[in-house]
């Protein structure tokens, strides 16, 4: 009984150190950039869109599906950053073991 009270200490210990890695990293920003730079994003750690910035000379009428893909392509950017911190931050807390499930990131 003592082992499984420890180990019910380590995991709500390791719960509360996630949540305040989970709180440090969502006032954080990524950026992602597509187009040489043209376009830029950046997210928050629960990879939240925050801002995105266009260059002038992005921004043609004629051609809105190029505009329309590198947003795109720079979100993803911006927000595959984003994960990657939160992933290696979970991976601090949890010393590399590996959680049952799947965390929603």
């Amino acid at each position: 009984m003592t082992d499984f009270l420890k180990m019910l200490d380590t995991f709500k210990n390791m719960q509360s150190r996630l949540t305040a890695a989970q709180e440090a990293l969502s006032s954080r920003s990524f950026t992602g950039a597509a187009g040489g730079g043209m376009v830029t994003v950046e997210c928050d750690g629960k990879m939240m869109v925050k801002r995105v910035k266009l260059e002038r000379s992005v921004v043609n009428p004629d051609d809105i599906e190029m505009l329309e893909d590198l947003i795109a392509v720079a979100c993803t950017e911006a927000q595959k950053k984003a994960a990657e911190a939160m992933q290696a931050e979970m991976s601090k807390v949890t010393g590399g073991i590996e959680l049952p499930f799947k965390l929603p990131f």
